[in-house]
């Protein structure tokens, strides 16, 4: 759990500030829970170039709760959770501060998240909330007033999470959180998660990963975890503190995440998904007569594929709707054995390319629409698909054929400007999985909505 902060202050000397306008936003990890937003009367002079700043005058401030007022509220909404402020050194040490003038001791763990982008979105121009906000396509409404400057800080934390394929960040809110220390009851994890599509953490109580997998309805694949009698899914139930999630919307997203996120975490449950998840691919070459032959054939990292398959029998399903769909032949695909023509010529199926009826320069038209939709070498382009809300799409960045990475994006906001595109994308690993994941997820969503640029 998170406290995700702004504070407003009086300015001045050191340590003599005093606090005039706060809000908090009680954060789990994927929405708001809680918050509090309050101007404070600090009982002292606001510096002018502040008040010009924030727009927040001693007048205004005349009839506000003193903070002693409002201590007991922060106390609560801040308890067991982890602060998280932009600069949260110093939002920290005014609340110290404030708390010490009334003899209390206030003490929280903290994140910042200028410390967080500094290492998660390097190359910035600059790391303060306003300009780093506008990169990355953050609406800020009220800059410089509390309760906008700490909702643009939440959707930089949410962004931030999203971009932490390690786990760092979740992983040490779980050490931190009490309640996890006890001994769990698996019925009171499932109740917390959601029946939505995303990737699932399973935590010990240290708050290593043991298990990640993706589900498109991760309650109900969690309840199959704490009910299979399986000797792996045993141990997992007697080793399982917490479980930790995220949304993905889209399952291509989800996909991805979890392939990566496996490779990187290395939890010690996931060692299937460590090896390769295809076996079989499709390969073109063109034969002494001009003819572009496809063959399905064990899939071999030293050749390049047009897409790979989990197994030879879906990839004969592929080939064998694909001679269907364009009018390829049977004996130029390796489906039909056969030194003459092809069983499809005979029924008038296949335009003759078997017995070199059809010319290659024509047949071939056909075969080059096929590689160009099943495969995206040399290509650039985003792939569009859903988000974790209504409001929200997905991006699969890919350029030159290289799979770079995924991030989402509000409707509201145009995706076009390239620069903003790649701040949104968290960088992600190219490899013949995230080709064989992404290929096999193009060939079977069909109105999957493709941005070429």
């Amino acid at each position: 759990m998170y406290s995700i902060v702004d504070i407003e202050t009086t300015g001045g000397k050191y340590n003599e500030e005093g606090i005039t306008e706060i809000a908090i936003y009680k954060y789990d990890g994927h929405k708001i829970v809680d918050q509090f937003i309050s101007l404070v009367n600090p009982e002292r002079e606001i510096q002018p170039f502040v008040a010009n700043l924030t727009g927040i005058n001693s007048t205004m401030l005349r009839h506000a709760p003193k903070f002693y007022e409002v201590a007991k509220r922060i106390v609560e909404i801040t308890e067991d959770s982890i602060l998280v402020a932009h600069n949260a050194q110093f939002d920290y040490r005014i609340l110290k501060t404030e708390f010490k003038r009334l003899g209390f001791q206030f003490e929280r763990e903290t994140l910042c998240t200028v410390e967080l982008a500094k290492g998660l979105i390097p190359d910035q121009q600059s790391y303060s909330l306003g300009r780093l906000a506008r990169s990355l396509g953050i609406p800020v409404s009220d800059r410089h007033r509390a309760a906008g400057d700490a909702q643009a800080t939440v959707k930089l934390f949410q962004m931030l999470m999203d971009k932490d394929t390690q786990k760092s960040i979740i992983q040490e809110s779980i050490r931190l959180e009490p309640k996890y220390q006890l001994e769990p009851r698996h019925i009171d994890i499932i109740e917390e998660l959601p029946s939505d599509t995303g990737v699932y953490y399973i935590h010990k109580t240290d708050g290593e990963i043991i298990y990640i997998g993706k589900s498109k309805n991760i309650k109900k694949r969690i309840n199959q975890h704490f009910t299979n009698p399986s000797p792996k899914s045993k141990k997992i139930q007697s080793l399982v503190a917490a479980v930790t999630y995220e949304k993905t919307g889209s399952e291509l997203v989800a996909l991805l995440k979890e392939s990566e996120e496996v490779k990187k975490n290395k939890p010690i449950f996931n060692r299937a998904l460590r090896r390769t998840i295809f076996t079989h691919a499709l390969y073109s070459f063109n034969d002494e007569n001009g003819y572009t032959n496809l063959l399905i054939d064990k899939a071999d990292g030293r050749k390049n594929p047009v897409t790979t398959f989990s197994n030879r029998q879906s990839a004969k399903s592929f080939l064998f709707k694909t001679v269907e769909d364009y009018k390829l032949c049977q004996k130029l695909t390796g489906l039909y054995d056969t030194k003459s023509s092809c069983f499809n010529y005979s029924i008038q199926s296949c335009e003759g390319a078997c017995i070199a009826k059809e010319s290659p320069k024509e047949y071939n038209k056909r075969v080059s629409l096929l590689l160009e939709k099943n495969s995206y070498d040399n290509k650039n382009m985003v792939i569009i698909d859903k988000g974790r809300d209504i409001d929200e799409r997905s991006a699969i960045l890919i350029e030159n054929g290289v799979f770079k990475g995924l991030g989402f994006f509000n409707l509201n906001y145009q995706i076009n400007n390239s620069e903003i595109l790649r701040s949104l994308i968290t960088p992600m690993q190219n490899n013949r999985d995230t080709q064989h994941i992404i290929q096999n997820y193009m060939r079977k969503n069909k109105n999957l909505k493709i941005l070429k640029f």
